[in-house]
């Protein structure tokens, strides 16, 4: 494969940070063989749903996807295939209620859910794995980002490091920009997406979760007050965001991890990519193409990757020099 990185320029109609945010959902098929699905139990009766693909090698790759994305999306089969290709055996879980599954209890996931993320480590490292590489995208890569800083110096050895993209570590900031008259098609879709669940757990815990009116709430910050923050122990959204944003343990992490955030990315607002030492620390990395969207980073090659995929796997092979 051939690396470019910084000097990412797509075709002219793909410079553009709304279509390149769209094209891979709408357009992209990756062939990838079928994963080997486990169900691993979580300490509070509920379960985490998810996808090996292993060849036998000593190497692990976990994956974490955004919201109300789940692990066979275009993008995490797109990186899947790169990093296995390349070597790697690849783990890619499930947040809770995503993948088609609802789960057990009242909670769902949130973007501070490291509990969750430290158990599929866990449970990935226990198999005899001598290195674990992390990748997350949008609030998966903040969750991995936020994992990492809260690991600090108790991180494990074996992690040698992780690339994220698209990741909106200033919860609050990027709350604010989806909330723009201009972003309501991407809000309106994750509310109507959210709807649905909220719907099926309101069935299931109707003392605790109330859907009427929920064609009312139109941002995040309505959501995340009425549901996310009162499910997951939160004084309100504001807590939330404060409490769970990668933004202010990123000074805090000890293994090489990049941050590519595109400059054109419709989710993301000026705090999302952070320049100072003071802020990103002595092994965090910003990386900001001037293109690339939220979670596209489209490349049209016959090889069938993404320029995203091509920087993980430059990035997972430099960590192992």
């Amino acid at each position: 494969m051939y690396y470019h990185f910084l000097d990412y320029k797509p075709p002219l109609w793909l410079r553009n940070g709304h279509i390149q945010s769209v094209w891979p959902s709408l357009f992209r098929k990756v062939a990838l063989a079928e994963p080997e699905r486990e169900v691993l139990a979580t300490d509070d009766n509920d379960e985490l749903h998810l996808d090996w693909y292993r060849q036998g090698s000593d190497r692990l790759a976990v994956l974490s996807h955004g919201l109300e994305g789940h692990s066979r999306r275009p993008y995490m089969l797109g990186l899947a295939r790169a990093l296995f290709n390349d070597g790697w055996d690849v783990l890619a879980w499930n947040f809770r209620s995503c993948g088609g599954v609802m789960n057990h209890q009242p909670r769902f996931y949130h973007s501070g859910a490291t509990g969750d993320l430290d158990r599929v480590v866990k449970h990935g490292l226990g198999q005899g794995y001598k290195t674990a590489f992390l990748s997350g995208f949008s609030m998966g890569g903040n969750l991995t980002l936020l994992y990492l800083g809260q690991q600090s110096e108790r991180v494990d050895s074996r992690i040698c490091g992780a690339v994220t993209y698209s990741v909106p570590c200033d919860l609050a900031g990027s709350a604010d920009t989806l909330a723009l008259p201009s972003r309501r098609i991407y809000m309106q879709r994750f509310l109507r997406d959210l709807q649905v669940k909220m719907e099926e757990k309101s069935k299931r815990f109707p003392d605790l979760i109330d859907t009427e009116g929920f064609e009312s709430i139109r941002s995040f910050h309505e959501f995340d007050d009425r549901y996310t923050a009162t499910l997951h122990g939160f004084r309100d959204a504001q807590d939330y965001w404060a409490s769970c944003s990668a933004l202010w343990k990123l000074k805090d992490i000890r293994v090489p991890s990049l941050v590519v955030n595109a400059a054109d990315d419709p989710f993301l607002s000026r705090q999302c990519f952070p320049e100072s030492r003071e802020q990103l620390g002595p092994y965090v990395r910003l990386e900001s193409p001037r293109w690339g969207g939220h979670v596209g980073f489209v490349e049209r090659a016959r090889d069938g990757y993404y320029w995203s995929e091509r920087r993980a796997v430059a990035q997972a092979r430099a960590l192992l020099v």
